[in-house]
Parts: C-alpha cells; structure tokens; sequence
C-alpha cells in the first residue's frame, strides 16, 4: 500500500489520555461503567465506532458516485461491543445504515454491501470480528 496519509496518535491505556499529533484530539479516556469504571472519559469502543462510522459514511459517498446513488440523506451508525472470547476479549460491529426511501430495497441493499466491500475499516475488520450490516 502506498499511504496517502497517516494519522498518529499516542494513548497510555483506558484510563489515561489519547493524543493525536497535530493536538486536535486530546481526550480523557475512562472505563464505561458497564466495566467497571467512571465512564469520566471516552474509550475506545467509541472511538472506533465515530471511525468506522464515518469511513462508512465517506465510503458509501464514493460509491454511490460511482453507482449514480444519491447519498446526501444516508446516516451511519456503528455499535461498537467488547465482550469476551476464547482467549480473552474480542468485539463486534453492528453498523446501521439509515437510508432515505428513494433507496428502498434492492438498490439500497446493494449500495450497503458495496460500500462494506470498499470501505477500508470494513476491509480492516473482514475475518476478524463480527460486522452485521443492518439497513433501516
């Protein structure tokens, strides 16, 4: 791959601090309570699901241009779980898909399944963890 950009960042664990290089994210992180912590932070369940979100979004632009879809009134959801595995933890996806209904059926359908074959956090995710696509 040859990167177009690359975005660096540096954390000390979930219950500290996440900095980006240009200083533009400079974030309390926090356990959720549902883990036992304050919740006095964001963690990084919610930073990979405003990601992945957002990539999704912008990905689903890029192919609907492609496709000739208008996209301009799709929104983007992603759950982000923790939970645990075999060998100690692992997370799921479920990414909802709000389409307006000019995109109803199969051509939405199709779009929603393009888009996660292009877009790259889908790629990053593919065989990894669980990704269900939910359109609505």
């Amino acid at each position: 791959m040859d990167a177009l950009y690359t975005a660096v960042a540096t954390a000390n664990g979930r219950e500290g601090r996440a900095v980006s290089s240009d200083g533009r994210i400079d974030l309390a992180l926090a356990m959720p309570p549902e883990l036992g912590g304050n919740g006095a932070g964001t963690n990084p369940e919610q930073l990979f699901a405003a990601g992945y979100a957002a990539c999704f979004a912008s990905a689903m632009s890029n192919v609907g241009r492609q496709m000739k879809i208008d996209t301009k009134d799709v929104s983007v959801t992603a759950e982000v779980s923790i939970g645990k595995d075999g060998t100690g933890f692992g997370l799921g996806v479920v990414m909802r898909v709000e389409l307006p209904e000019t995109l109803a059926g199969e051509t939405g359908r199709k779009l929603v399944e393009a888009t996660h074959e292009f877009c790259p956090y889908s790629k990053a995710t593919r065989g990894n963890i669980d990704v269900e696509l939910v359109i609505e």
